[in-house]
């Protein structure tokens, strides 16, 4: 979520003008950020996006503002098979909820990776409320540029996300870079219907409606591509939620975090660009 910001105008979204991988890079970041700084002053946000989102399934010390559910959280971490004193790589980590509650599950180490400042900052004072700062950092990357050595992780793990990469491509290349042989990725993410997207900020850079080919060029193996359940109600609930309480949210949040989360709520209500939520698993190839 939180992908797109707009200006003051709340009935249309912000025209897409830089397509560079930068330029995509800068709107996300800036919109994570100014939202991940806003909202722990903003109960109104905090209680619909739980209530709507994930219909308040997630543990609240994991709190998280995507879509996972806790029953999808589970099924990742059977996908991932991770292990004790394995390490997760999640990729795009934000606050770090799922990937710190998929740390305290299975016993492994995390490595958080995200663009956004603020949201690193949250993760790691998450972290340490959680008990898990002796086995988890965080660190400024992205997705063509985690970082971090060859082969180094056992699992990678990326949450609604991967749909804003401005260069979706690298950004699998990259997470197979990252993979050890016969290491495993787990990604929940939207498919972009490339017509609705054209011209749309940031989910237009590189609108992908499929990703199975481009995991098979990176040399991935799929183990599964399918479909998540219920997705469509709990989306369209939590952004019309969202949308509706646009004053109090700009009360709480302050203009520039609120603008974030309304634009992109509009955004998703009025062009629907998302065929397809979707839970994938692959291994990287030995």
């Amino acid at each position: 979520m939180l992908g797109v910001q707009a200006g003051n105008d709340w009935s249309e979204p912000a025209p897409f003008t830089d397509s560079s991988s930068d330029g995509v890079l800068d709107i996300v970041r800036d919109g994570y950020e100014a939202v991940y700084d806003a909202l722990p002053n903003s109960k109104t946000f905090s209680r619909l996006w739980r209530d709507h989102a994930y219909k308040g399934e997630f543990p609240p010390e994991f709190a998280h503002i995507g879509f996972l559910t806790l029953t999808e959280a589970r099924q990742v971490v059977d996908l991932l098979r991770i292990a004790r004193g394995d390490v997760l790589v999640d990729v795009a980590c934000g606050a770090g909820g799922p990937g710190l509650w998929m740390a305290r599950q299975t016993g492994a180490s995390l490595v958080g990776i995200d663009p956004a400042t603020a949201g690193l900052r949250a993760a790691r004072h998450r972290a340490a409320q959680a008990g898990l700062d002796d086995r988890s950092q965080f660190q400024t990357g992205t997705f063509e540029r985690t970082g971090l050595p060859d082969a180094s992780a056992d699992a990678v793990v990326t949450i609604e996300a991967l749909q804003y990469a401005p260069d979706k491509r690298s950004a699998i290349t990259e997470f197979t870079r990252i993979l050890r042989p016969g290491g495993r990725l787990a990604v929940i993410c939207f498919e972009v219907d490339p017509v609705k997207a054209r011209g749309l900020p940031v989910l237009g850079a590189d609108p992908i409606a499929d990703y199975r080919p481009m995991l098979a060029d990176a040399g991935m193996l799929l183990d599964t591509y399918a479909e998540t359940s219920g997705w469509q109600p709990r989306v369209y609930s939590a952004f019309r939620a969202i949308a509706d309480a646009k004053d109090m949210l700009i009360q709480e949040m302050g203009v520039q975090a609120a603008s974030a989360a309304v634009a992109e709520a509009l955004l998703t209500l009025e062009v629907k660009p998302y065929p397809r939520r979707v839970l994938i698993g692959a291994t990287r190839r030995a």
